[in-house]
């Protein structure tokens, strides 16, 4: 599998571009702000072509290109129901407005084909399966999108975890902001992440990647879920637009 991922625009918001190889069909996670010509460049090294975006939330960070992304290759994006409104209306989404300089730069509104994510779908993508968990907290329509491990030729292949907001490299995703939910999240930490394998490559919205095993070891958040305490700790900061 071929992951290429980098952050995008003023936010730094992680876009991903995930394939079964170079060469092939991929699919396109997060295409956030100043992300265009990132994905240009991922498609042009590893001979891509694109055939859908998915979408972790509806975030203005995380969903600023999906209009010119997909109106450029002629894809869907897939969203979860309850953050579509904000590809629209993404002021609402933050309870605040957006500077004008950054508003300048941004697609507001949706691409052509826009289709909704249900929890527990498997999506065949690119000749991948990517599984979607509902994971609210940080929104309301948060999902993850796993993509299972694999064995062969001498090779093993951890299985992938695409957060989004939910789960960072020592911390977790704001709930301060129209939607957000700290018990929520709390309980999305526990459903979507703790079952799976301490192998589990976590590539979140922001900043770098992690691991399952490392996250349960050390992220305050994710250990007080463990423990059965469902308070959280206050201390470790919080990330997220």
């Amino acid at each position: 599998m071929l992951i290429a991922g980098f952050p995008a625009g003023a936010w730094g918001t992680n876009c991903y571009l995930v394939a079964p190889a170079a060469g092939e069909e991929c699919v396109i996670i997060d295409p956030g702000h100043r992300a265009a010509p990132g994905i240009e460049d991922a498609v042009g090294k590893h001979r891509l072509k694109p055939v859908a975006v998915i979408l972790t939330h509806g975030h203005i960070d995380h969903v600023a290109s999906v209009v010119p992304v997909c109106g450029a290759r002629g894809v869907p994006a897939w969203i979860h129901p309850a953050d579509r409104y904000m590809m629209s209306a993404p002021e609402r989404a933050l309870g605040r407005s957006i500077g004008m300089p950054i508003m300048g730069e941004l697609t507001v509104g949706e691409p052509d084909d826009v289709r909704e994510l249900t929890d527990g779908a498997a999506l065949a993508l690119a000749g991948l399966e990517f599984t979607v968990a509902h994971a609210p907290g940080h929104t309301k329509g948060s999902v993850t999108f796993g993509v299972p491990g694999s064995t062969g030729g001498g090779v093993d292949v951890p299985p992938v975890l695409f957060s989004g907001d939910l789960l960072f490299a020592g911390s977790i995703g704001r709930t301060d902001l129209p939607g957000g939910d700290h018990a929520e999240i709390l309980d999305s930490l526990g459903r979507v992440c703790l079952p799976l394998d301490d192998s589990t490559v976590v590539l979140s919205g922001h900043g770098p990647q992690t691991t399952i095993g490392r996250e349960r070891a050390t992220n305050p958040y994710l250990r007080e879920v463990a423990a059965g305490y469902g308070s959280g700790p206050t201390a470790a900061p919080r990330r997220g637009m």
